[in-house]
């Protein structure tokens, strides 16, 4: 299969890109770079031995994905490419309203023109939105999403939702992801944030390398395990695994729609412990004030995945953070190191 991926240049989008080739899988990516670094795609290069055609584009310029969509045979698109820092769409909610949702209609109007009507779309456990009960199920409505990143997620599955709806020749896989973290156990491949990290896993490692001085945790009062927020964490090699597991999904026509996650919530205490355990890296922190629109605990319920996709999360929470210090150590200043 021929797989167009957009923002294939990124965390989770060059991860992917080595799951498909390794699995003998033609990959395209297009990227603008402004989240992602063509070093990442030449180390997917040099993980898979294969070549990896790469466009310098914005999904946003139309004339740029007709030609990629004109000059490639390709059977189904995943949809990575959009500016994913919940705290940056707060204050500039109409770059993200651009970029996620209006981005998307472009890449979609030029697939229809092109005759490709399936795809892969990354979207977030955020649609189930604050009063959804925990486990996070597939089949509970979307809710009210508290930022306008978690919003464009939302408004993008009821678009892709509604052009199903429209043209049962479509074939939708809506993959709701939790809390990707970890690094490719190479080492060549990892997360690189631009600035200061809005993740965790990110943090944590910029501190133990000395990057950043210490760790803020934002709360520690809630109703947890230790009173810090849990989340949902899984590798993000079995994350991409996910992404070349939904193209069966849209092998067959209609919407369909998958969490991927562990299932198991690990607080923000826990995973500085774990980290120090394995790596034998101290992580200095302080514990602040509790955080603005943060969720005391979700996690997923991953059990249709499995059923239908044949997917679990494998790795262990120590592998992740063996895999992202081996990354960040090795890549003190990331890909511009």
């Amino acid at each position: 299969m021929k797989v167009l991926i957009t923002g294939g240049a990124g965390y989770i989008g060059s991860h992917t890109t080595v799951e498909l080739l390794e699995a003998g899988h033609e990959v395209v990516v297009v990227d603008n770079l402004c989240n992602g670094s063509e070093v990442a795609l030449r180390r997917v290069e040099d993980i898979t031995g294969k070549t990896v055609d790469f466009v310098c584009a914005d999904i946003r310029d139309r004339e740029a994905m007709d030609a990629v969509l004109a000059h490639h045979d390709i059977d189904a698109v995943i949809h990575f490419a959009g500016l994913k820092a919940v705290g940056q769409s707060v204050s500039q909610p109409l770059t993200y309203y651009e970029n996620n949702v209006n981005g998307t209609l472009v890449l979609c109007q030029a697939m229809e023109a092109a005759g490709v009507r399936r795809i892969v779309f990354s979207s977030s456990a955020t649609v189930y939105g604050s009063e959804a009960p925990v486990p996070y199920v597939e089949t509970t409505p979307r809710g009210t999403t508290s930022n306008p990143y978690g919003t464009s997620k939302a408004m993008v599955e009821k678009v892709l939702e509604d052009l199903v709806e429209a043209d049962e020749r479509w074939s939708v896989a809506l993959l709701r992801y939790f809390n990707p973290i970890g690094a490719h156990p190479s080492g060549k491949i990892g997360e690189d944030p631009q600035g200061i990290p809005n993740n965790l896993m990110p943090f944590i490692a910029q501190v133990a390398v000395g990057r950043r001085d210490e760790l803020t945790i934002f709360g520690g009062d809630y109703a947890t395990v230790d009173g810090t927020c849990e989340r949902d964490y899984l590798h993000v090699v079995d994350l991409a695994v996910g992404h070349l597991k939904a193209l069966k999904a849209v092998s067959e026509r209609g919407v369909s729609v998958y969490n991927l996650g562990t299932g198991q919530g690990v607080s923000v205490l826990q995973m500085v412990n774990s980290f120090t355990r394995v790596t034998d890296v101290a992580v200095p922190y302080r514990v602040g004030a509790r955080r603005a629109g943060d969720l005391p605990a979700f996690w997923a319920d991953a059990a249709k995945a499995e059923k239908e996709l044949g997917w679990v999360a494998g790795k262990s929470l120590d592998d992740m953070m063996a895999d992202t210090w081996r990354w960040q150590s090795g890549n003190p200043e990331g890909y511009g190191g």
